[in-house]
């Protein structure tokens, strides 16, 4: 599979969990993706949170080609430039703006947009977008609401974020519109900042195998 082709099917496709991650130390970068892969997950949504987040996807980008660099937190279309020159294979955004919609599509570049509403979602589907990121999940409606939303828009998917954690993220995925799952319980910031790498490849591989199972 070339990363560099993927479309916003295939990356929500790629992993049921979509860890949602904040580096503050370029340095962990690359032994926090490797604890992921350990554990199953090789896709990542680095969130453009931090300084250190754009040299970050530019270095897994180069040293980590296994994995799918994804940025989250793009903003606009000068956010999605900066993500797309650093080497990261897709972006995410929040919300949705019709010029971050049109940019990413002049771009050729894959965006999940964040949507919460059935008008973002009407507007996403106008500009020809079908694969959505539910934002902030929990607070908007969560489940009843995606529920609601799979009899007007039964060609949107959702990756669901916000909210998602280990006691809820399986009742999402049962949701036959839901592909994925967003949540940073699988690579908590204070474990990537104390170094604890075997713990978060516990959290992915314990994740990965509660969906199997």
């Amino acid at each position: 599979m070339n990363n560099s082709t993927l479309t916003p099917q295939e990356i929500m496709a790629v992993s049921p969990v979509i860890p949602v991650i904040e580096i503050a130390d370029v340095s962990q970068a690359i032994d926090l993706a490797n604890a992921l892969i350990a554990g199953g997950i090789n896709v990542l949504e680095i969130t453009l949170r931090t300084e250190a987040a754009l040299a970050s996807i530019e270095l897994l980008a180069k040293e980590v080609p296994t994995a799918v660099i994804g940025a989250g937190t793009v903003l606009n279309p000068e956010d999605l430039a900066k993500v797309r020159d650093a080497g990261a294979t897709f972006a995410i955004s929040p919300g949705c703006t019709n010029a971050l919609l049109q940019s990413a599509t002049d771009m050729n570049f894959p965006l999940i947009p964040g949507v919460s509403t059935g008008s973002e979602v009407m507007n996403g589907l106008d500009l020809g977008y079908t694969h959505f990121k539910l934002f902030p999940a929990t607070s908007v409606g969560g489940i009843s609401l995606l529920k609601s939303f799979s009899g007007p828009f039964q060609q949107a998917k959702f990756c669901p974020t916000g909210g998602i954690n280990e006691g809820n993220y399986l009742d999402f995925l049962a949701l036959k519109n839901v592909l994925c799952v967003g949540g940073s319980w699988v690579a908590p910031s204070d474990l990537t900042r104390s170094g604890d790498f075997e713990k978060i490849t516990e959290l992915s591989a314990s994740a990965l195998a509660k969906v199997s199972g």
